[in-house]
């Protein structure tokens, strides 16, 4: 029976980021893991996802804005198969950096599938569900992520009802496909396929696209799908699915009334739930709400001892970044080390469609609702010369001060690069900086982040350019 400090059941961006960290503190860890490392996030989401966007991005500049800069490009067509072994070698050459991450930190990996038992061991099963080893660890860090969430009755069978994993690998473009879901996987998805013709239209049960970001930015990002001719029903739900020979439709309630959308594929993204069953958490007596773990948020420690958990796994915010720092907070706890945790008031969320969407902090709407008094500050893409060089005018900077203080509740972006931009407004934040700091702090000219430093003018009265 093999003796560890720390196992880790999970070699997501949670997982192995913990194990790196803990294997810097002088722990001895294992990461068990059934399947690749880098969890869904580096095989089948944040990296794979971001090689098919960029793809879509290059083919709709240059078939349709080229001649806009002067160049002029016959015959543009696109390979689709070679577009999606493309994404899926950049996933492989990622999770190869992992594997040897874990070599030089010396941390073991174990491959199978890990069950805690009543006495806090771990038992590996192998892929014949044998158990092939016991480890015998001090401490427990549970990491298993999430798996997509089913609406009832319309369960993903693979072939007409996918999940964002299918959505990367198809072999063929459909022609049409009905979005169920508005969020950040929805949105992308829906930038992506229609990008290369695939007839698109979102059902979204809230109010708007994105409806965790500000309703302003929102309502410019529905904007410009309008003009993408992504087709969008909102404050609506799919009540049901029909599978007819090749097609399959959508029986959707809007506010106006019953439609019908027919499709080659529904893709089903609306939310995930974590991955506990089957570890041994009911045995053990974990506490699990809605399909999650419950932690203390100060140490991930569950209400059992030495048993922690991080990640997806114990629910929103459902980010790679957040698993990556509730990782090293874990670590860094167990260890004694003193740290402020993990500020989840401060979680940049970004969304890699075109325009790009990001934000952090309040909304407006939020900071009207906890009683701030607030200032506005916006500068839009269209001011800015770097984005005019660059032909990209389409966009938004929007940031939200505290009136009495001056201090950024919050900053919202739309539009190119907005998810590189909103790390200077994460470190702003950080620091509590006010309007002025960041009015006053010199930008480089030209580019695209004096949007920031004049929007923070604008909340003042003092941005130049507009």
């Amino acid at each position: 029976m093999k003796q560890y400090d720390i196992a880790i059941l999970g070699g997501g961006p949670g997982g192995y980021v913990a194990a790196i960290r803990a294997a810097q503190l002088g722990f001895k860890t294992v990461i068990i893991e059934k399947d690749v490392l880098g969890g869904i996030c580096l095989n089948w989401g944040c990296i794979p996802t971001k090689a098919l966007l960029k793809s879509a991005e290059l083919y709709d500049t240059i078939k349709n804005h080229s001649g806009e800069f002067g160049l002029s490009v016959e015959n543009v067509d696109f390979d689709f198969e070679k577009i999606i072994k493309r994404s899926r070698r950049v996933s492989a050459k990622v999770t190869k950096g992992v594997e040897y991450l874990m070599r030089k930190n010396k941390i073991d990996v174990i491959k199978g599938f890990g069950k805690i038992t009543a006495d806090k061991k771990i038992e590996v099963f192998d892929e014949n569900e044998n158990v092939a080893e016991t480890l015998a660890p001090e401490k427990i860090i549970i990491s298993t992520g999430a798996r997509p969430r089913e609406i009832p009755g319309i369960e993903i069978d693979h072939e007409k009802i996918i999940s964002s994993k299918d959505a990367m690998t198809q072999k063929e473009l459909p022609e049409e496909l009905v979005i169920i879901g508005g969020g950040a996987i929805g949105v992308e998805f829906a930038y992506f396929y229609s990008t290369f013709g695939t007839r698109v239209t979102i059902v979204e049960m809230l109010p708007h696209l994105l409806p965790l970001e500000d309703e302003e930015i929102s309502t410019l990002l529905e904007k410009s799908f309008r003009k993408r001719k992504i087709n969008f029903y909102t404050s609506s739900t799919v009540e049901r699915v029909e599978k007819n020979g090749e097609k399959v439709k959508a029986i959707v309630k809007t506010p106006e009334g019953e439609i019908t959308l027919e499709a080659d594929k529904i893709l089903s993204a609306v939310g995930v739930r974590g991955n506990v069953e089957n570890i041994g958490l009911e045995e053990l007596g974990v506490e699990i709400e809605r399909s999650f773990i419950k932690v203390d948020k100060n140490t991930y420690e569950t209400n059992v001892e030495n048993i922690y958990a991080i990640g997806d796994v114990i629910g929103a915010p459902l980010l790679a970044h957040v698993a990556s720092h509730e990782g090293i907070a874990c670590v860094e706890g167990i260890k004694g080390i003193s740290n402020n945790g993990v500020d989840y008031e401060s979680i940049p969320a970004c969304t890699y469609c075109q325009p790009q969407v990001a934000g952090i902090g309040m909304t407006e709407q939020q900071a009207v609702e906890a009683g701030y008094k607030i200032k506005v500050g916006r500068f839009p893409y269209s001011a800015s010369g770097k984005a005019a060089a660059i032909g990209e005018r389409e966009g938004l900077v929007k940031l939200i001060f505290d009136e009495k203080y001056g201090a950024l509740l919050g900053a919202h972006i739309i539009g190119a690069e907005a998810t590189e931009l909103i790390a200077e407004l994460g470190i702003a934040k950080k620091l509590e900086a006010d309007y002025e700091t960041i009015e006053k702090t010199v930008h480089a000219h030209p580019t695209l982040s004096e949007t920031i430093m004049e929007a923070a003018g604008d909340a003042d009265g003092k941005s130049i350019h507009i």
